[in-house]
């Protein structure tokens, strides 16, 4: 059976929500990564980085959830990942998350001249696409989702109060319904600021 291998509250998650998206049977192998088993030679002989999330699948082992995704959905035939096409186009939005996306909200030097940019070309992709590829949900979806739970989980970054991003709104309120997607960040979504203070 594969392994997943992650913190409590880690990266794990978005790794975790795509193999219930699949419906592929998996272990969590917990990672208590406060008492530091990350640094400790078992687990560094896995991943020699020291970082969640990791798969390890048969003899295979692989860290880095966009290279994860990518892997997933090629071996257990995400539809989406038919063609040469198909497969560069997700790829594309899961290095675009992961390379870009995420470093321009996270670093916050560049986020005040990044998030307006990213969030109006984000919006306007949506506004013409259901998810990221068309109307099929794919592991784009999960990477890109999952930065935005993110940053309201992790950086107290509520983009759903700008009304201004309303198909990234409605886009993210698509995924947080999705079933695996409860299961993997649940709860851990933050109200509405306006719902809270009701």
């Amino acid at each position: 059976m594969l392994k997943l291998y992650g913190g409590v509250h880690s990266r794990a998650a978005i790794i975790r929500w795509y193999l219930e998206e699949l419906g592929v049977p998996y272990e969590f192998v917990l990672v208590d990564l406060v008492a530091g088993d990350q640094r400790k030679p078992g687990f560094l002989s896995i991943n020699p980085f020291g970082k969640v999330p990791v798969i390890v699948d048969g003899t295979f082992k692989l860290w880095e959830s966009g290279a994860i995704l990518l892997y997933l959905a090629e071996k257990y035939d995400d539809p989406i990942a038919t063609t040469l096409e198909s497969r560069v186009k997700l790829a594309q939005w899961i290095l675009f998350t992961n390379a870009t996306f995420k470093p321009g909200i996270y670093n916050e030097a560049r986020r005040g001249r990044e998030m307006p940019r990213l969030f109006s070309a984000l919006n306007q992709h949506l506004r013409q696409n259901y998810f990221l590829i068309g109307e099929r949900f794919s592991a784009a979806d999960v990477a890109l989702g999952s930065q935005l739970s993110y940053m309201l989980i992790r950086m107290n970054l509520d983009f759903r109060t700008e009304t201004q991003y309303d198909a990234v709104l409605d886009y993210f309120h698509r995924l947080t319904k999705r079933p695996p997607f409860q299961r993997a960040f649940g709860a851990r979504i933050p109200p509405l600021p306006e719902l809270s203070e009701v």
